[in-house]
């Protein structure tokens, strides 16, 4: 009899996690509390209180050969970068590729989960349901996948302020912000320089008579654009990055990618410096906002201290008066009121999560937090494969190390995210992205063989090991081995390209060069100057290559 696992939620976690529980020959149930799939993308015009909520210009920061689902390519002719909607409808595309939608129970919220009296034994659950009559109903499942997100509950601040009683003006969390038509011809203030501060401070100044961002530590900030007009994260989320900052002094690859980036725009200049190096935290992925400083539009300010009337009061002691609206950017708790108290045992009250999935203290690893994480790459190649391996685990495929053993892997990580993260919260959800992707692969039995790759199959191994690290390199092998991951790595850069074929031209002639003389000079010189480096020292070479820095953002930013 096979196993019944619920799955809470229908977002892009829940979707990926009832597909491997299938393919696990598990039995899904999938209880959503709204009607629809599609979770924190699925925008709503107005903010419903327990649900995750975005605004209607939101556009995805990874691009879609690096984002989509390791077997379900996403349609050539979207565009890299995309819109929320157009998201969402790769969801349903997912879902009815797959027959997701007959195993979800839409308008249902889950209540309660709670352990069953003989759970050391059976490692069952009790889960109780509500359905939109609010019917309560009882069930009992052998595992339970947690998916609803850690975007529900915003954090605000504005009782730490003295003076906001007194505040004349509108306060509000970017949890309720949806477009900038209330702010026309105001004067507002974006506290936090998050991706959501970036954009939304973006957009107000479109359309307010002035804008303020106000930050405390600054960030460096990156567009979505690399070279030749590449997706970012195409150029630099790669093996061969890995393997490169891995190799190379860290203090070298930051003064290396600072440099590239300050010669785009002066951070301190533009008042954006942060006070961390760029490798150590998660930059800001924004367009525009250094051309809205350029153009006034958006005033950086220092960290906000307090009100003074309809002004507000900055850490450097000047004050911004007659302000209109202040949008707090200030992030949110990742509670889950459903889960038995005793779960979260982490120092803070946190859930305290091996490979920020399976809580330790648990008897029996029948119950996983999907997506409760930040790194700095694509999120849903990474939950795919959290759901690919704890499904596994619950169907007794693989082994979970003893507890004390994962308290010290927890430990550890903690302690060495510390470093980058001085917040003991944030630094316990950083992981890094291919190595953790790789981590759980390896459970799974589907990490990539490089090696076996370039001797059997040069022309993908290369791209596994120098190319952009697709999630449909694991697919190749093992578990869930997918017949089409060779070619949609093969023709992952043909599907980067197709939304810019519009506006066709003909190529011009190119002439026969192949045996001219230039060239043939030019293949002597580059042989003649490959074996003048060979003979220097490593250190001449790096100050060389470092004369010209145009393009080493893209190799040293694997890890933003």
């Amino acid at each position: 009899m096979s196993q019944r696992v619920a799955v809470i939620g229908a977002g892009p976690s829940g979707l990926t996690s009832i597909k491997s529980c299938l393919d696990e020959g598990l039995k899904p149930t999938c209880f959503e509390s709204s009607d629809d799939i599609g979770g924190l993308w699925r925008f709503k015009e107005t903010p419903e209180p327990g649900r995750s909520s975005i605004y209607r210009s939101l556009v995805v920061n990874t691009s879609k050969e690096m984002m989509c689902f390791s077997d379900f390519p996403m349609p050539a002719d979207y565009p890299n970068y995309m819109l929320h909607s157009q998201l969402l409808q790769y969801f349903r595309l997912y879902a009815q590729h797959f027959d997701l939608l007959r195993h979800i129970t839409f308008q249902t919220s889950v209540l309660t989960v709670r352990q069953r009296p003989d759970f050391s034994r059976s490692g069952q659950w009790e889960v109780v349901t509500e359905n939109r009559e609010g019917q309560e109903q009882r069930h009992v499942f052998d595992g339970v996948l947690v998916c609803s997100g850690h975007y529900t509950q915003p954090v605000s601040p504005l009782d730490q302020f003295p003076g906001h009683e007194s505040f004349p003006g509108r306060c509000l969390h970017s949890w309720e912000y949806k477009d900038a038509d209330a702010f026309r011809g105001k004067r507002v203030v974006v506290v936090g320089i998050g991706n959501s501060g970036g954009d939304i401070a973006v957009e107000i100044s479109r359309a307010a008579e002035k804008t303020f961002l106000s930050t405390r530590k600054g960030a460096w900030v990156l567009a979505r654009m690399s070279s030749s007009g590449l997706p970012l994260d195409m150029m630099a989320i790669s093996r061969f990055t890995v393997l490169l900052t891995s190799l190379l002094p860290r203090a070298l690859v930051n003064w290396a990618a600072e440099r590239t980036l300050n010669h785009r725009y002066d951070h301190r200049l533009y008042g954006l410096q942060p006070t961390h190096r760029l490798l150590e935290q998660k930059p800001l992925i924004n367009d525009d906002l250094p051309g809205r400083i350029l153009q006034g539009a958006v005033v950086l300010k220092p960290d906000l201290r307090g009100f003074q009337g309809s002004g507000l009061l900055f850490q450097d002691g000047t004050t911004e008066g007659d302000i209109d609206a202040v949008v707090f950017c200030t992030g949110y708790n990742g509670t889950f009121s459903f889960l038995p108290p005793s779960l979260c045992s982490g120092p803070r009250g946190d859930l305290n999560l091996y490979r920020r999935v399976f809580p330790p203290a648990l008897e029996r690893p029948t119950l996983a937090i999907m997506g409760l994480f930040q790194t700095k790459g694509p999120i849903f190649p990474a939950v795919e494969m959290q759901a690919r391996w704890v499904t596994r685990v619950i169907a007794g495929l693989t082994q979970l190390p003893p507890r004390k053993t994962m308290l010290s892997k927890i430990e550890t990580e903690t302690k060495r995210n510390m470093k980058s993260y001085l917040c003991p919260r944030q630094a316990a959800l950083h992981v890094d992205y291919i190595p953790y992707l790789d981590s759980l692969a390896e459970q799974v039995g589907v990490r990539p063989n490089i090696l076996g790759l370039l001797l059997r199959e040069p022309s993908v191994g290369l791209r596994v090991l120098l190319g952009p690290c697709t999630p449909y390199q694991y697919r190749l092998r093992g578990p869930g081995k997918w017949d089409g991951a060779r070619q949609a790595i093969l023709t992952q850069w043909e599907r980067v390209a197709q939304p810019f074929r519009t506006r066709l031209e003909p190529e011009p002639p190119r002439p026969l060069v192949l045996l001219s003389p230039l060239l043939i000079t030019l293949s002597v010189g580059a042989v003649m100057l490959a074996v003048v480096f060979s003979q220097c020292k490593l250190t001449l070479c790096l100050q060389d290559l470092l004369q010209d820095s145009t393009h080493l953002l893209d190799w040293f930013s694997a890890l933003l």
